[in-house]
């Protein structure tokens, strides 16, 4: 059963007389067809209204959106002959980042991006995507990896920010954050970071020190969760969709400002509704990405990385 947002609504009431009808036609009670085809076109045209207009509170309500795809299913659409790596050499293994070697239309690449799973097993398993200390230790390890073979770094980023608990800190999330984002500016090779889902704060931007950051098209990328903004300006969650407008955190706003560098269209009704051609999509700018930047060379690739991030704001 499809999962609906709030302001979605008036789309469920009509798909669901639609599947309603349809249960009607095919006990063959009636010929109702013609009736069908009609709530079938106001449908897909409430779809494109909706969608056409939607709030930065409604982009993160997206963003978030369960039946999106995840690394999973952009390594299952994408990537020849992935070889998952695991560990991070100094605590143990952290399932909100996934990383390994791959090919992405015939090139060789080191891949690396937030799990947040799909079912409450797999969301336990991947910590919702939100990283510890030793998550980023594996990206930088993998990072120096790819670094020594000269293969170029594809980063994923969906988490709603880096894990808060308190063994976290212990193990010096901070430090894990700092050190990663330090690695991703150090890289000798290309580094394309793609923004699929929400991109939330230090535990977004410790993979995402891109030469080329790109972000589909509804999601959301942010300091902090607009519900954390709320609560700090204004004392109560309820104002989160206040925070979000005021924060620019949809991939229009970011991509005027400078923070990001393309934006990458989904098709009508996000990326849930069409998992497959939003994958397909995002594919193709990356490979057009990573064979812009294949020829450069590793003092360039550096060099344009750091004016990049100094140039912001």
């Amino acid at each position: 059963m499809a999962t609906y947002l709030d302001f979605e609504k008036p789309l469920a009431d009509l798909e669901a007389r639609i599947a309603e009808l349809r249960d009607t036609s095919s006990a063959g009670e009636a010929n109702i067809e013609a009736e069908i085809r009609k709530l079938e076109e106001r449908a897909e045209r409430t779809l494109r209204d909706l969608y056409a207009k939607l709030t930065p509170w409604q982009k993160a309500q997206v963003a978030r959106h369960p039946e999106r795809p995840h690394f999973k299913d952009y390594v299952a659409g994408l990537v020849e002959d992935f070889v998952p790596l695991a560990g991070d050499r100094g605590f143990g293994e952290d399932e909100a980042i996934v990383g390994g070697f791959g090919k992405l239309g015939g090139r060789r690449i080191m891949l690396i991006g937030h799990e947040k799973g799909d079912d409450t097993a797999s969301r336990l398993k991947h910590n919702f995507g939100m990283a510890r200390p030793e998550g980023y230790r594996k990206a930088i390890r993998l990072m120096q990896l790819a670094d020594r073979f000269g293969l170029p770094v594809v980063t994923l980023v969906d988490t709603a920010g880096a894990f808060p608990g308190v063994q976290a800190e212990e193990r010096g999330q901070a430090e894990a954050i700092a050190r990663s984002t330090e690695q991703c500016l150090a890289l000798g090779v290309p580094l394309i970071a793609a923004i699929v889902g929400e991109g939330g704060s230090g535990g977004a931007i410790a993979i995402a020190a891109a030469n080329r950051v790109l972000m589909l098209e509804h999601a959301v990328y942010s300091v902090i969760s607009p519900e954390g903004c709320a609560s700090i300006l204004w004392r109560t969650a309820d104002k989160a969709a206040d925070a979000a407008e005021a924060m620019k955190i949809t991939a229009g706003d970011l991509e005027r400002l400078g923070v990001i560098d393309r934006i990458v269209p989904e098709p009508v009704g996000g990326a849930q509704r069409e998992p497959a051609v939003a994958v397909a999509m995002l594919g193709e700018a990356l490979s057009e990405e990573l064979a812009a930047l294949e020829d450069q060379s590793a003092a360039a690739l550096r060099q344009a990385r750091r004016d990049k991030f100094l140039a912001i704001g």
